[in-house]
């Protein structure tokens, strides 16, 4: 076994390459050669960076056009009726992804408790699985013409098949059988390979509390799936938390090797007496896969020698924590980051350097004077940092320590009163999430005036523009409260992560959301303060242009927190806290401004969710508390909305209930009605807004769908409590796509009402 190893890498190109590609594929511009040219040469890449920093083992079949798991559906075969028409692949592979004119996307969500979506399988009793394992063969043979030896990585059937949904209703897990007959069948195939590779095969459901109920399968699952590899070996990779339960069933199978995370599952110590006795291989994720912050490689090297204590070197690998999917590539093009922070910093490349050096140092394999100055230096480097006046602001902690009011004034049956009676909005209001298409033109000017490539007032005057044809938009469309479309906001946290303390932003810092969508998070590695007002001018702006009320749109803490790279020296609890008195005085002043309406958005507030039970009422306490800290300014009269992306709010109801929100919209376009039940069942008071149409697909939504969408979520609440909007904000969209389907919102929401009226 290889004594450095990687569990996967990014795939989207340092440079974004892949998501041009694949949007210049979907609008026509290329062709399907173009594009598979495109992503050969991104492989190469990849594994060739790996290879020159001195990695052992790396993966193929890491690599994907748009998803893993929707990659291993196609490779099941377990295809969607409703795209079953489509015989060309490729085709038939996108639109399960975006959707087509004739057929709803896949539904989408969090890839467990990170910002990446995956598209959801869709499975059911009439599927035949039969196996393509043509792309599994194609990267594992270029890699070998490249050149590299690689592992083949693949989504374990427990993992997939648990997060799947049945298109006919019943439970998932009752297709395990069939879905590993298949896999049996891959497995045998790839067994015939000349080199023999080593299978890592991903179950990250196995560091979850599902493991309890999932638990009984893990051990004949693998039997059978040993048996078909032979003579491959097989190595079961799990992360972002422990899978303690899991890996002492393994042991008693022919698995070859386990790769844990020591970095989110500390508890994976527990395991280590299981795999020392069974003689097996470990491959100890002890570099962070999941931040961008460079590894105090003597603490990383005394964690190792913790497990080495258990586990004999001989039986050890050094490794990444998960896939550095979830960073960006290279600091090689952030040359404007201040060069203090940027010494605190690593991406991906730097990551494998690092996991080189822990190798080197670990095993004793460094005659380089070289790697021990490298050591001496990183000791030092965090030694400074625990000083450094730029992380710590004694003005922060002081206000941290003396704040006063940490939730809003009112209950919400008095609340909501004097809120209708002052915004006076109709029943079934209709309204958007907040964001409107980003145009190149638009994109062009923030990017000119970031340049100071055109002045101020050009810059403003542009913004302007952009905001007055929004707000024609939506009055010409009929919508009852608006919004201003948040021209100059480049991502819903940058923005306001620019204008706080404490933030430092990439040049090129992108991770791959999902798809072709790539986001750019901040870094938070210093206490946060608010410098001056972040949106009162534009909000307001947009409020003088209509008697209609306008939405003040603001990101919550949490989301900001969990869609940013944080400091690990504070807990995340401080730093959302931190966050949270910054947007509550962005709310005082909006409301002072005129305002009655303010959306805080906890898009991202159930991803930051912990994987394991014991550990969530620790964090819904400080998120809630977070949350209603940001709000605590806020007047009975002032109207307080948040929204929340792709979630299943089963088990978090109640915490919902304790944020205290007048209003939440929530996505449930590709998911009907089912998620407002758990609302219902609970008697839910606040108002809810859930998405009558997708947002993420091209496709402009007729009124009879939307209008039967309606007619759907009033089977489960009154049209009292509801309201109408899209599932997300319409950024990714363009305005040709936009503008009917608000139109065909509205006049649905008219037509229901006069139904009912």
């Amino acid at each position: 076994m290889q004594k450095s190893y990687i569990i996967g890498f990014p795939r989207i190109g340092e440079q974004r390459e892949l998501k041009k590609a694949l949007e210049s594929y979907w609008s026509g511009q290329c062709s399907m050669e173009q594009l598979q040219s495109t992503a050969d040469m991104l492989k190469s890449r990849h594994w060739h960076y790996q290879k020159d920093a001195g990695i052992d083992c790396i993966s193929s079949n890491d690599f994907s056009y748009y998803d893993a798991m929707l990659d291993t559906a196609q490779m099941l075969g377990a295809i969607p009726r409703r795209f079953a028409h489509i015989k060309d692949e490729k085709k038939r592979y996108f639109a399960m992804a975006r959707g087509s004119k004739e057929a709803v996307a896949m539904e989408m969500t969090k890839w467990f408790n990170t910002n990446y979506h995956y598209l959801v399988p869709e499975l059911s009793l009439d599927d035949r699985y039969e196996i393509d394992a043509q792309k599994v063969l194609d990267e594992y043979e270029q890699a070998l013409q490249e050149g590299v030896e690689t592992k083949i990585n693949l989504i374990g059937p427990i993992t997939f098949t648990a997060l799947a949904k049945r298109s006919d209703g019943g439970d998932a897990m009752e297709l395990l059988g069939r879905i590993e007959e298949a896999y049996e069948q891959l497995l045998a195939r790839l067994s015939t390979l000349e080199k023999q590779p080593l299978l890592q095969i991903e179950e990250p459901i196995l560091a979850t509390d599902r493991v309890a109920e999932l638990l009984h399968l893990v051990k004949p699952a693998y039997e059978r799936l040993c048996r078909a590899a032979a003579p491959c070996k097989i190595a079961v990779a799990t992360y972002f938390e422990h899978s303690v339960e899991a890996v002492k069933e393994l042991v008693e199978t022919p698995v070859h090797a386990f790769a844990l995370d020591f970095i989110y599952g500390k508890e994976n110590f527990k395991a280590l007496p299981a795999i020392a006795q069974s003689g097996k291989h470990l491959i100890a994720g002890v570099v962070d896969g999941r931040n961008i912050w460079k590894n105090e490689l003597q603490g990383s090297l005394e964690l190792l020698e913790s497990i080495a204590k258990e586990v004999p070197k001989r039986k050890l690998s050094v490794s990444t924590s998960c896939s550095l999917l979830h960073v960006p590539y290279t600091l090689e093009y952030e040359t404007k980051l201040d060069p203090e922070i940027r010494s605190w910093m690593s991406y991906a490349k730097e990551k494998l350097q690092e996991v080189s050096l822990l190798k080197r140092l670990f095993f004793h394999e460094s005659p380089a004077q070289d790697d021990l100055q490298a050591l001496e230096n990183n000791s030092a480097l965090f030694a400074q940092m625990k000083r450094c006046e730029k992380i710590h602001d004694a003005n922060v902690q002081k206000r941290m320590r003396e704040r006063d009011k940490s939730q809003r004034a009112g209950k919400f049956a008095q609340r909501i009163v004097r809120q209708k009676q002052r915004l006076n909005y109709p029943e079934l209001a209709t309204t958007t999430i907040g964001s409107f298409p980003q145009t190149p033109d638009i994109r062009k000017v923030r990017r000119e005036y970031k340049k100071g490539a055109i002045a101020k007032a050009e810059y403003e005057a542009a913004m302007k523009r952009y905001i007055k044809k929004a707000i024609e938009v939506q009055e010409e469309a009929g919508l009852d409260i608006l919004v201003h479309g948040e021209p100059e906001r480049n991502d819903m946290v940058e923005y306001f992560g620019e204008m706080l303390e404490g933030f430092a932003f990439s040049q090129n810092g992108w991770v791959q959301s999902y798809g072709s969508r790539c986001v750019k998070p901040p870094v938070i590695y210093g206490d946060v303060s608010r410098k001056r007002p972040m949106t009162v001018e534009w909000i307001t702006y947009a409020q003088s242009l209509t008697d209609r009320w306008v939405k003040g749109m603001l990101t919550g803490p949490v989301t900001i927190l969990n869609w940013s790279f944080v400091r690990n020296d504070l807990p995340p609890s401080e730093v959302s806290k931190q966050i949270a008195l910054c947007i509550s005085d962005e709310v005082n002043d909006l409301q002072d401004g005129g305002i009655g309406i303010v959306q805080v958005d906890e898009a991202a507030f159930k991803e930051g969710y912990p994987l394991r039970s014991k550990d969530r009422k620790g964090y819904e306490r400080w998120a809630v508390e977070s949350f209603r800290l940001s709000v605590s300014s806020a007047r009975e009269e002032t109207q307080i909305h948040t929204h929340m992306c792709y979630s299943n709010f089963n088990d978090i109801i109640h915490t919902i209930e304790a944020m205290d929100a007048d209003v939440i919209s929530i996505e449930t376009a590709r998911s009907g009605n089912k998620l407002l039940h758990i609302f219902a069942q609970t008697g839910y008071k606040q108002e809810i807004g859930p998405g009558v149409y997708d947002i993420h697909s091209p496709r402009i939504p007729s009124v009879d769908e939307m209008a039967d969408q309606i007619e759907k979520l009033l089977e489960v609440l009154p049209k009292e409590q509801l309201w109408i909007n899209p599932d997300c904000g319409l950024k990714t969209r363009k305005w040709e796509e936009v503008i009917p389907s608000l139109e065909n919102m509205v006049k649905a929401t008219q037509q229901v009402r006069r139904k009912r009226s």
